[in-house]
């Protein structure tokens, strides 16, 4: 009986030997893949965080500079995250943070890069949005008019689009085409929802060009009953 079992487990022991043979490398292989794949998982994640983690203190590094009214620190520590984190949400807010200081500071030329740099680079359409808005209103205050309608001109996101025909209502007034901003106001008067108080913003604006926001909501109010 003894022996019948050592026959057993000897076949067994071929079969084994006979299979890892045949499938060894391959099984092996296999499993190298796999853990590789999870430690290159573990490693891009350590990475991104790490990356994240980096470019969150140089922000804060450029916020206590704004806060500091220290342009040229600001400046160095914006550059620096742009080279370094430039494809990170940090870097997007860090630009529109110190164009708006840059700007205050007296600093136009350098607040229009900043926001030049968002408006080109971030893959973000939203902060490419914010950053074209606030490009056109350091533009409106140069009286850089045409430059100005260039940063309006195109397609925005829905959400934005109201903001910009109102933008560009407001540079076509200064130009004094009057008929123009008004069709711009018209727009952003039907877009923003009538208990927004940037709504009625836009009312005054229109009133004062001679327009009649009652007209406008009219059509509206008749296609709802309908």
């Amino acid at each position: 009986m003894a022996k019948q079992l050592d026959l057993e487990e000897q076949e067994q022991l071929d079969e084994i030997k006979h299979f890892w043979r045949e499938y060894g490398n391959l099984i092996t292989w296999a499993l190298i893949a796999v853990f590789g794949a999870i430690a290159a998982w573990n490693g891009w994640q350590y990475w991104q965080n790490s990356q994240a983690a980096q470019a969150s203190a140089m922000y804060d590094e450029i916020e206590r500079a704004a806060q500091a009214g220290e342009t040229d620190r600001l400046e160095r520590a914006f550059s620096d995250l742009k080279e370094r984190f430039g494809r990170t949400a940090y870097a997007q807010q860090a630009g529109l943070l110190a164009a708006t200081t840059l700007h205050a500071k007296g600093k136009t030329d350098a607040a229009k890069a900043a926001l030049g740099w968002v408006a080109e680079k971030s893959p973000d359409e939203g902060y490419q949005a914010v950053a074209r808005l606030r490009l056109a209103s350091v533009l409106m205050d140069a009286k850089a008019y045409d430059d100005a309608l260039k940063q309006l001109a195109g397609d925005f996101p829905a959400e934005f689009a109201p903001l910009a025909a109102d933008r560009r209502g407001d540079v076509l007034s200064l130009q004094g085409k009057k008929a123009e901003a008004k069709a711009e106001y018209e727009k952003a008067y039907q877009a923003f929802d009538e208990r927004s108080d940037y709504r009625r913003l836009i009312e005054v604006k229109l009133v004062a060009l001679g327009g009649d926001p009652k007209q406008l909501a009219a059509p509206a109010a008749a296609g709802a009953k309908s």
